[in-house]
């Protein structure tokens, strides 16, 4: 096999995390130890980038600097929520010609994947030499055929630390503590939220995922019965959880407002928060009712990074140079669980992770569909690493002195 002489590009797509600069950093360093590596090029602002042919020229950054960048959180290049279509991606394959880019690495989810496989739809058919590799990440973990996603840990670990801590302010001030955490589809990011619990009567205590429906009955019988148990309560729930129908149930406050992809609109608002606390106010009685959305926070929290989740960052982006490079192969980068806890790489086809969504299995759900199993729990703690440790007090109680009449 002839040796592909040209340039790299590299691109970040979709919602930033706090270790998609591992994979940049990865994908870069390793791409500048090939002599056929001319240049390997940064697009700015992801593929908006590269129709509007705005670069940077990553050979000439230091090392130190890239390293340094590898534990920044969010998206170094920048990121954009386009989501090419076949136009768009004549357009991107007519600047990867025009540039000489003869490997193109995109660091995104299943949108991400799908412009890649467009891409190298484009090149097969021009018969232009172009290797193309999907590079994973995504918080919402919801990517086929990987055992799991870069970016997902680190999320996790914020999720249930901060879980962690509205428990103790909960235990502190009892109430109900509504939090809404990211998740459209899939509710691993929600999941998480159970990771830190430690003692029985710990929260969250009820955790409500899109996989199930959401039953606004059901919902608030939990909470009674959870409230009169503990005398307090913590629910968690992912922002695209459905009623009976598959409806959104945010659509009964926002009214099905739509974004720029034609998805009804979950986040930016605390109406999801505001909708259920609202509920249980009304539907319960109890008077201590509070609502948080997590938001943004979740992506690219500063300091709360899993160790794990850092090195399979790196690893997938050193990966998908050495695959396009060394072994001119086209695909995505998966993550295969070996062991406990161990993982190895593998390229599985564009077209197997391009677009679908994976949701989490039956078995990670408890089946009243308001918790997580065990199942889930063995399977997320390799990924979000050692937890802080929470203690209580462990002292007898004072007997009360008896008033003498």
């Amino acid at each position: 096999m002839s040796r592909l002489e040209g340039k790299v590009l590299v691109a970040q797509g979709g919602g930033p995390t706090a270790v998609i600069n591992q994979s940049l950093v990865g994908a870069v360093l390793e791409s500048r130890k090939f002599p056929q590596v001319t240049h390997v090029y940064g697009a700015i602002h992801g593929v908006r980038g590269i129709v509007n042919e705005e670069f940077y020229d990553l050979t000439e950054a230091t090392t130190h600097n890239l390293e340094a960048v590898a534990k920044t959180p969010s998206s170094a290049l920048l990121s954009t929520r386009d989501k090419p279509d076949v136009k768009y991606c004549k357009r991107i394959f007519r600047v990867c010609k025009k540039y000489n880019f003869r490997y193109f690495f995109y660091i995104g989810g299943n949108d991400s994947a799908d412009t890649c496989r467009i891409v190298n739809e484009q090149a097969e058919a021009a018969k232009y030499d172009l290797r193309v590799i999907h590079i994973p990440k995504t918080i919402d973990n919801d990517l086929l055929v990987t055992d799991h996603c870069p970016g997902y840990g680190s999320a996790a670990k914020f999720v249930s630390q901060a879980i962690a801590g509205a428990n103790q302010d909960n235990r502190s001030l009892p109430g109900v503590y509504i939090a809404i955490v990211m998740g459209r589809h899939a509710g691993f990011l929600t999941a998480a939220s159970a990771l830190a619990k430690k003692y029985p009567d710990d929260g969250p205590h009820l955790i409500y995922v899109p996989e199930r429906p959401f039953i606004r009955r059901r919902f608030l019988e939990d909470v009674r019965e959870t409230y009169d148990k503990y005398g307090r309560c913590i629910v968690v729930a992912s922002e695209g959880i459905v009623n009976e129908k598959g409806k959104p149930v945010i659509e009964q406050f926002t009214k099905g407002e739509k974004d720029a992809h034609g998805n009804v609109r979950l986040s930016g608002t605390g109406a999801l928060g505001d909708l259920l606390s609202n509920w249980v106010s009304k539907g319960t009685r109890i008077k201590r009712v509070r609502a948080d959305t997590l938001g943004y926070m979740q992506r690219s929290f500063l300091g709360c990074i899993s160790e794990v989740d850092q090195f399979e960052a790196r690893e997938v982006g050193e990966k998908a140079a050495q695959y396009a490079i060394w072994h001119s192969l086209d695909g995505s980068v998966a993550i295969r669980r070996v062991g406990d806890y161990a993982v190895e790489y593998f390229l599985t086809p564009l077209s197997t992770v391009a677009r679908k969504s994976r949701c989490m299995p039956d078995n990670f759900i408890n089946k009243k569909g308001n918790g997580v199993t065990e199942a889930f729990l063995n399977y997320a703690r390799p990924l979000v690493g050692p937890m802080p440790v929470m203690e209580r007090i462990a002292a007898p109680r004072v007997k009360k002195i008896e008033s003498k009449k």
